[in-house]
């Protein structure tokens, strides 16, 4: 069955439509209610993001919209200090979409929201004309505890720099499945709670923290350094590209400093704790490939720079123009 014109019009199709996918697939009381705004407890210092998520393919190895939709969310979340609490979510869909893909897409969201601790406590359908596809666009809300001071301002000389994994995964995965390249890698699009609770909970210094999205590490790293006024130092040799993103990159011309992940983050964290960083992040969930890739050093340079493999240093910039395909 497909959505038709009439899913959109506010009326039975409409109503059928929200019971029979969203609320049976995300099945929160609040939601339940089918209020035109969720009532919910909360006090303190709220974290608030929000995001709209247009990939194509809907699905693909690892991972599709739904599932995206909520990690982009609470990771965004995530890397202000925030404990992710409620999430909104608006459906634009285009008339011919698979109401069998939407079911698995609703299934997905609910149970990735499980698994990251978030609630799905509100959400809008609307109906356009089109080619089948889907959009999806969220909003979060977290709580910061007090004492918590994340920012990208906030790094200072003799920090140490950790990746919690593999750079490009994602990237590599979009392109591959549109492009049609057969190979085994998959999306690492993951919810990162416990890898941010856990540093948190054993009091690491955490100075910033980005989750490495769309322009991958280089456009993150050069965002800091600005933020900072400081200069950041990589050594390519400690940081981890899987064999097989690598050879795609050798192929297809990509850089995988610039590719963008789902499921990754970066952390800068005192000097004096970043062996104990390293400890948690490794026995985390998602971060059991992370590795210290670098340290902030002098101040008021703000550039990035990358010491190669082959013994030379390059100045290493933000991505420009525009980083196809769209990952997110």
């Amino acid at each position: 069955m497909k959505i038709t014109m009439a899913h959109g019009s506010g009326g039975q199709e409409t109503s059928r439509l929200i019971d029979e996918i969203f609320a049976r697939a995300f099945n929160d009381p609040v939601l339940s209610r089918m209020e035109d705004a969720a009532v919910v407890p909360g006090a303190g210092r709220l974290a608030l993001t929000t995001d709209s998520f247009v990939v194509d393919p809907l699905f693909f190895p690892g991972g599709d919209i739904g599932r995206l939709c909520i990690c982009g969310t609470v990771n965004d979340l995530l890397m202000s200090g925030a404990t992710p609490r409620y999430l909104t979510c608006g459906f634009i869909l285009e008339q011919g979409a698979d109401i069998e893909d939407l079911q698995k897409i609703a299934r997905s969201m609910a149970d990735t929201a499980h698994e990251a601790g978030i609630a799905i406590v509100a959400g809008d359908t609307k109906v356009v004309e089109g080619k089948g596809n889907v959009y999806i666009n969220t909003a979060g809300v977290g709580f910061v505890p007090d004492g918590i001071d994340i920012s990208a301002a906030n790094c200072r000389e003799g920090d140490a720099v950790l990746l919690s994994g593999n750079l490009g995964d994602h990237h590599a995965t979009i392109l591959s499945t549109r492009m049609n390249i057969k190979n085994d890698i998959k999306s690492d699009c993951a919810p990162l709670g416990d890898m941010v609770h856990n540093l948190l909970a054993a009091n690491i210094k955490v100075r910033s923290l980005r989750d490495v999205t769309r322009g991958g590490l280089a456009t993150v790293l050069n965002e800091f350094a600005r933020a900072s006024h400081c200069c950041i130092e990589l050594n390519e040799a400690d940081i981890p590209v899987s064999v097989e993103v690598q050879s795609l990159c050798a192929i297809l011309g990509l850089d995988p400093y610039t590719m963008g992940n789902e499921g990754k983050m970066i952390a800068v964290v005192a000097q004096e704790d970043a062996e104990s960083a390293l400890h948690i992040l490794r026995h985390s969930k998602y971060g059991e490939n992370a590795y210290i890739v670098g340290a902030v050093t002098h101040e008021k340079n703000a550039s990035v720079l990358l010491h190669t493999a082959l013994g030379g240093t390059r100045v290493l910039s933000g991505l420009t123009g525009e980083g196809l395909p769209r990952i997110c």
